[in-house]
């Protein structure tokens, strides 16, 4: 039976809507972080120091591949969500066809690439030996599970683009739970090693890929489309792409430098391969509420740029700055606080416990940045600013690939650069990110530009 989960965003106040929609996403994206913690525990406990940096060697390399698809859902989710807001009920049902079709043929052929240049990438990376075999075997895995994860992707993209943020949560929750327990069984009773964990991930990123999308085929009517709508509709598909590519550049962009600051983290050895996948796992979990926020703006930016109505933009924007301030605030002190309390969490070796412990007190500073760019970017994306996409891409590159070349050249920095790096990152392009939202802005919100919105949505 069809059921209108919809949410209109370009009526009523802004941080509550932002709030409700926010809110599933953020549960949502803490049971997965909680899955990855588990999963990173589980292994690091279970099968040791050398098994967490393998698999942590295959993160950034992962996320390469992952970006074009995630950028491409985007691109996708952007279009909808703006016909959404428009009221153009047939473009919202032709968009939701058309973004399917860009999306399963994307990650196929992602995923199918990534599987071949593993190992080939892996060590040119200069991956320690030591663990080669294993973060070869992890991340064979892992691109095998790369349309799957484009499965739920999709789903979730379109769902969020009609303000539905509830049934995504639902089958994430479950995927996560089932995740868990895989892991414990695969490596820990079964003692089937990494290979374990990553099939528990693989399995439970299917049940929450087709879960999603044959439910919200059965439940949602604007997925219950006639031949008609499910039609090639080259407009709308040139918009996604348009949208989607630069998005997948930027985020691309980013992976490859981050590949990058990868292959210098390899180069300090084993322990510091460890601390490092411990640390960005807790950076993982502190970027949560700044990711759901993003997301929400992101859909609440697109439908009331559809519907014309910039000054509501700008008020969420407004409103999301206040509270992502606020977590920061609150994250920088926790992290001084705990330190390397955290990482002992993930590990049990001293030396991986020292690093990661003074790292995460380097980077906390900087997570004020990084809200920064968090809520810019959502707003941005929101509106198809697609040039922003591309250069803010560009500057995170050049800044992680540049910048570890002349911290490491000061002999007191040595290994901390690689975290420095990442804090001076996130405020550099936080910099720019504010300065191209108030450049949109001056564009966009004088009165004869705000009449001509609604008509760019349906021509750009």
């Amino acid at each position: 039976m069809a059921r209108n989960r919809t949410m209109n965003m370009s009526q009523g106040r802004p941080l509550a809507l932002l709030a409700a929609f926010a809110l599933p996403l953020l549960v949502g994206n803490l049971f997965q972080q909680a899955y990855n913690l588990a999963d990173s525990i589980i292994v690091g406990q279970f099968i040791g120091a050398n098994a967490l940096a393998a698999v942590g060697a295959t993160g950034s390399v992962s996320f390469l591949f992952f970006s074009v698809c995630n950028g491409i859902s985007s691109g996708g989710g952007i279009v909808t969500a703006q016909y959404f807001g428009a009221g153009d009920v047939l473009k919202v049902k032709r968009a939701i066809a058309n973004s399917a079709y860009i999306m399963f043929t994307t990650s196929l052929f992602m995923g199918a690439l990534a599987f071949a240049l593993t190992p080939t990438v892996l060590r040119l990376l200069g991956t320690p030996a030591d663990i080669l075999p294993d973060a070869v075997t992890y991340m064979r895995m892992t691109c095998l599970s790369v349309p799957l994860i484009g499965v739920y992707n999709y789903s979730a993209s379109m769902l969020r683009a009609l303000g539905d943020s509830r049934t995504p949560l639902i089958f994430l929750i479950v995927a996560c739970l089932l995740n868990v327990a895989l892991d414990l069984l695969f490596v820990r009773a079964l003692g089937l090693g990494v290979f374990g964990a990553a099939l528990a991930t693989m399995l439970g990123q299917l049940i929450a890929g087709l879960g999603c999308l044959i439910y919200a085929l059965r439940t949602n009517p604007y997925f219950m489309l006639s031949r008609e709508e499910r039609a090639f509709d080259r407009e709308i598909t040139r918009k996604a792409v348009r949208l989607g590519l630069p998005l997948a550049l930027q985020w691309s962009m980013i992976a490859v430098s981050t590949t990058a600051l990868q292959t210098v983290v390899n180069g300090f050895g084993t322990a510091a391969v460890a601390a490092f996948t411990a640390t960005t796992r807790v950076e993982q979990l502190t970027q949560q509420p700044f990711g759901s926020l993003s997301m929400a703006l992101s859909t609440y930016a697109g439908q009331n740029y559809g519907a014309g109505r910039v000054d509501r933009v700008r008020d969420g924007l407004r409103d999301s700055f206040l509270v992502m301030g606020a977590f920061s605030l609150a994250m920088l002190g926790l992290m001084q606080l705990l330190g390397g309390n955290i990482i002992r969490v993930f590990v049990s070796d001293p030396e991986v416990i020292a690093l990661g412990g003074k790292a995460v007190r380097i980077t906390s500073w900087f997570y004020i940045f990084l809200g920064t760019i968090y809520v810019t970017r959502g707003v941005l994306n929101g509106v198809g600013d697609a040039l922003f996409s591309f250069i803010n891409g560009v500057i995170e590159m050049l800044c992680r690939i540049f910048l570890p070349m002349v911290l490491l050249l000061i002999p007191s920095v040595g290994v901390w650069g690689i975290w420095w790096t990442a804090g001076l990152t996130w405020a550099i392009s936080g910099a720019f990110c504010v300065i191209r939202y108030l450049w949109w802005r001056r564009k966009n919100t004088a009165p004869e530009k705000r009449m001509s919105v609604l008509k760019r949505v349906h021509s750009f």
